[in-house]
């Protein structure tokens, strides 16, 4: 007994017969372009520029941490920054886990004679990379990926050797900045196991968002550094206040001067010069004991003192304390 056609099957056969027998081809989508929606009740606070620098500043970070990882694990990983972006608090907070560990930082930032300790920063590396760092600590091979579960919560061993961990981090976080800022330092305040419970950044915060990736082994996990607007306005007003020092009269009078209190306890050569003569080597060699040289010089001519082989002052040539002296008289002039 032929088998009865349900009727979305009929309704297809139709419309075949309808288009004369051959099914209409269906036009490929093309995917629409998405685009992030600008929010002008809470425009951007940081210039691109600003977000520039601090890229620079991990960057360098990014290169000093593969070094020390590298020595710590004693194998071989990479570091590299991903993007610097502008965020609410809340977006950051929201992508974490219920038991994600975040570690807070003092900023000691010179503001006269205060410094800023108020409002810390944030760092968040994720719980697979750290674990390995961990067992590779413990001294595992650090090949085997380990599996994290969503809820997996860090032993009181593990929250030892994490702190451990990220006290090296933040330990060199100092060198990254020394190019901009060469007085900020960096301290570890707490590290907090449950990170949505933190409330020491209110969640309409703006913050500025660092993320890195470290490569360890087969496994690439993130690293985080979150840096609210409190201290980043401060740190932007040190950076244009000493970038726009260095032209000034007074700033470089006053580097020339540091830099003479570092060298003055150098050691030069000093030498004076009594004349010159031009002689073959025929006559070089027949010299003897008592043989007379010719300077070409008058008997109270001036002198040369050469310091490090440059000729810098003039003198007479006369004895002090039955010892040869030279008494400088002027500076050399070419």
């Amino acid at each position: 007994m032929a088998e009865a056609l349900s009727q979305s099957q009929i309704d297809a056969l139709l419309n075949s017969m309808a288009n004369g027998g051959f099914e209409e081809e269906k036009k490929e989508e093309t995917p629409e372009e998405k685009y992030r929606k600008y929010d002008f009740y809470s425009p951007k606070k940081f210039t691109k520029d600003k977000l520039k620098i601090l890229s620079n500043i991990y960057e360098n970070y990014a290169r000093l941490l593969n070094a020390r990882i590298n020595g710590l694990l004693r194998m071989n990983s990479q570091v590299e920054i991903i993007s610097v972006e502008e965020q609410r608090y809340y977006e950051f907070s929201n992508a974490l886990r219920e038991n994600d560990i975040l570690t807070l930082i003092d900023v000691h930032l010179p503001k006269g004679d205060e410094e800023i300790e108020e409002i810390p920063s944030i760092v968040f590396i994720n719980a697979e990379v750290m674990l390995l760092m961990i067992d590779r600590m413990l001294g595992a091979s650090g090949d085997e990926v380990p599996n994290v579960s969503f809820d997996y919560k860090y032993t009181d061993l593990e929250l030892a050797l994490y702190a451990d961990i990220v006290s090296h981090f933040v330990r060199i976080m100092k060198d990254g900045w020394v190019n901009y800022l060469d007085d900020v330092s960096f301290a570890i305040q707490k590290i907090e196991r449950n990170g949505n419970m933190m409330q020491t950044i209110s969640m309409d915060e703006t913050i500025a968002i660092v993320m890195l990736d470290i490569t360890v082994g087969q496994l690439t996990g993130r690293m985080n550094v979150c840096i609210p607007e409190t201290v980043l306005n401060i740190v932007f007003n040190l950076i244009d206040n000493r970038s726009n020092s260095v032209g000034r009269k007074g700033s470089i009078e006053d580097t020339a001067e540091e830099i003479m209190e570092c060298i003055k306890s150098s050691t030069l050569e000093i030498k004076a010069e009594l004349g010159q003569a031009q002689v073959n080597l025929n006559d070089i060699y027949n010299l003897h004991v008592g043989d007379v040289i010719n300077l070409n010089k008058p008997k109270d001519s001036e002198i040369y003192l050469y310091i490090e082989n440059q000729p810098w002052f003039k003198g007479k040539l006369g004895v002090q304390n039955k010892n040869m002296a030279v008494k400088i008289s002027g500076v050399y002039e070419e």
